[in-house]
């Protein structure tokens, strides 16, 4: 399919949907304010807020269910292991955020582009779980989403100020993680009806201090599918929104040079 583009001067030119979907409406600058009511309008912010939903808050949603999770496969006795890495590969996460900045004069990359390599080890985590239930795919893949987790939340204030500007960062990051409540509510939802349909098969159910508690890979083997599937959702999600804003990222390290020369 072909679509016909408009340049600056107003002539037009053919070319593909796909170079007409990474250039239409996107940000030309970064740090431009927009209120609210404009960053309801922004394709850049619905491709973030999706990258957010299927990437941050589906590890967030993970880590509250890591305990059940460690249980059913029969790690009971060792849950505060698997929270203790979790909550030290998150800090080292954060901490990892920091590295846009510190390498700037090495390797300049768009912040969007380190959030989608970000992303990237949380499908490897959940298929990893699927494919293994062991304690070293447990502990792999914890440490995995930890990391995904730490960088994500810390690096996701400075981009909403890159992209929508300094000073509506509050407001406009607020909106951001309301789908963090949405996103709990669906995750949870979909990993506590697998949990329940599991429940009722006789061979998978363990009786522990007067609760029936679901044991065995099953119990949450086709919620790891659902949610690597929707986490590899985000990291598309990402690497649109890094295609969309690398020219304005691209301007402002030209300017940062230019300004350094003079």
């Amino acid at each position: 399919m072909n679509v016909w583009m408009e340049n600056s001067d107003g002539s037009k030119e053919k070319g593909s949907w796909t170079s007409s979907f990474l250039l239409r409406d996107r940000l030309l600058l970064l740090g431009e304010e927009h209120s609210a009511s404009l960053l309801m309008c922004r394709l850049d912010f619905w491709l973030y807020y999706l990258a957010y939903f299927c990437g941050g808050t589906l590890v967030l949603v993970y880590s509250n269910n890591l305990g059940q999770i460690s249980e059913s496969l029969g790690y009971r006795s060792e849950i505060s292991f698997f929270v203790a890495l979790y909550s030290a590969c998150s800090f080292f996460g954060r901490l990892l955020s920091a590295a846009p900045d510190f390498l700037r004069n090495k390797m300049n990359y768009a912040r969007t582009a380190w959030l989608a390599f970000a992303l990237i080890p949380t499908p490897l985590a959940f298929f990893l779980l699927v494919l293994s239930g062991s304690k070293a795919a447990l502990s792999a893949a914890t440490a995995l989403v930890g990391l995904s987790s730490g960088f994500v939340f810390s690096a996701a204030v400075s981009i909403t100020s890159e992209l929508f500007g300094p000073n509506s960062a509050g407001v406009n990051h607020n909106i951001l993680i309301t789908n963090i409540p949405l996103g709990s509510l669906l995750y949870g939802l979909l990993a506590a009806i697998v949990y329940e349909a599991n429940l009722g098969k006789p061979d998978q159910v363990l009786v522990l201090d007067g609760s029936k508690v679901c044991m065995g890979r099953n119990c949450y083997i086709q919620t790891f599918m659902w949610w690597g599937c929707i986490s590899l959702l985000g990291v598309a999600s990402s690497f649109l929104l890094f295609l969309r804003t690398k020219a304005a990222y691209d301007s402002q390290e030209r300017n940062r040079n230019w300004m350094r020369l003079t």
